[in-house]
């Protein structure tokens, strides 16, 4: 076979071939997309406060170490851990044998000031002593007076008393110790200023709270129950070496034991407030999003023609079983909910029945 008679050959067992895989190809069937069953639900517009969660611990208002002025040895404990008291009630008491003799030593100062004042006003009177001699025994008079006066001060406060009525929340020492002026004896809780809850919260959401701001308080010792409660005060410097800011709220009923005894302090208490400050945000289904990463995601729309479109959005905050979106939804009026994970772009779409 000559070179002319091979090109020829081969040419035609190409176009052959051509032939054979165009009818093949004309043969297979065209891939179709499945169609993906969708639920959409509508975009809400709102108005509302993103909240601000922490854990804190409940405390009385008012909690104060009781302790006594002067240094001496504890005679007397009668404070106990949980003990409701009484404004008055007597928690402890220092041996007063020193105290006493204090007491009694500046009485006889005074009474000796007096008498010789007495004598160089009689003197002074005859002309006997001079001006001089006369006021230096009255500020002699005097400075015992006020001995006597600090004396018997000291005395009374040899005794550590409610400052009002409240509990002891804990007994911090025994009879028979030696103690300095001022050693706490006693911590004290008073009921007549209430319960609060002290929390630290980040710098970033210190700058949303607000004296005044509304709160809900929930303890595991009381589940389903919601303590109201309000932000009575903010922080104005951050906590050392931790670097939060400690929120106090006040709750308006007090929490009782279920003796009807106040609540122990230090009970862990879960905090959701809501600030007054609010924003505008978008409020959609919790399930309407996808691929959720620290406050982004994802969701599916459908345009005028049914087709699927992607929107990437920013979440504010979750809203019970939505989701509060800040951004990334406008001009949207409704999300896919139910099937959005199965689209894609050119997804074949039919709406079916909520």
């Amino acid at each position: 076979m000559d070179r002319r008679t091979i090109g020829v050959a081969m040419a035609a067992a190409a176009a052959v071939l051509a032939l054979a895989g165009c009818a093949k190809e004309h043969d297979a069937p065209a891939t179709v997309a499945p169609v993906v069953q969708v639920t959409t639900a509508p975009v809400d517009s709102a108005e509302l406060s993103r909240p601000v969660l922490g854990s804190g611990l409940l405390a009385g208002q008012e909690e104060v170490p009781l302790a006594f002025k002067i240094g001496g040895v504890v005679a007397r404990v009668d404070a106990e851990d949980g003990q409701v008291v009484r404004a008055g009630a007597r928690l402890a008491t220092l041996e007063l044998t020193e105290i006493g003799a204090l007491v009694d030593k500046a009485k006889v100062g005074l009474e000796k000031a007096e008498r010789d004042l007495a004598r160089a006003r009689a003197l002074h009177a005859d002309s006997v002593v001079t001006r001089e001699m006369l006021e230096t025994a009255q500020s002699a008079r005097d400075a015992a007076a006020a001995d006597f006066a600090s004396a018997r001060f000291n005395a009374r406060y040899a005794s550590v008393v409610a400052p009002s009525d409240g509990v002891v929340l804990r007994r911090l020492a025994e009879p028979g110790a030696t103690v300095a002026p001022g050693t706490p004896i006693v911590l004290f809780a008073s009921a007549s200023r209430g319960q609060v809850v002290r929390l630290g919260v980040p710098d970033r959401d210190v700058v949303r709270l607000r004296a005044g701001d509304a709160a809900e308080v929930r303890f595991d010792a009381w589940p389903g129950r919601v303590f109201a409660g309000r932000v009575t005060t903010v922080g104005a410097a951050a906590t050392p070496g931790v670097g939060t800011y400690e929120i106090e709220i006040r709750l308006d009923d007090p929490v009782r034991l279920h003796d009807g005894g106040a609540a122990a302090s230090g009970l862990v208490a879960d905090v959701t407030i809501t600030p007054a400050r609010r924003q505008a945000v978008k409020l959609v289904p919790i399930e309407a999003l996808l691929e959720g990463d620290s406050d982004r995601a994802h969701v599916w729309t459908l345009g005028a023609d049914g087709a699927p479109a992607r929107r990437d959005v920013r979440v504010a905050f979750l809203d019970g079983d939505r989701a509060a979106i800040a951004s990334g939804l406008d001009g949207v009026t409704e999300v896919v909910t139910r099937g959005a994970a199965y689209l894609s772009e050119g997804s074949r779409v039919e709406r079916s029945a909520k």
